[in-house]
């Protein structure tokens, strides 16, 4: 019973730091007024909310504070495209 007390309060922090610092997803109109830094793609994502988390996280790791999804393809993997900026 501990052992699941203390994975959940782990996993709370960790969810709530990493909330804190993740890129944020921006429209076309509000990216007009940021700098773009680049372009990253991410895949094998089974859904789009996974395919959406890993581009956050991804934009995250470049150093980004928002990102744009510019494509996404597949079926039952998914692929996905953003546009990076600062």
């Amino acid at each position: 019973m501990n052992n699941i007390k203390y994975f959940a309060i782990s996993a709370a922090i960790a969810l709530t730091s990493f909330a804190s610092f993740a890129a944020e997803p921006v429209n076309q109109q509000q990216s007009q007024r940021l700098t773009e830094i680049g372009v990253i793609s991410v895949g094998h994502a089974s859904t789009l909310s996974s395919l959406e988390t890993k581009l956050a996280a991804e934009a995250d790791a470049q150093g980004a504070s928002s990102y744009r999804i510019i494509a996404t393809t597949g079926n039952n993997l998914m692929h996905g495209t953003a546009v990076i900026y600062k």
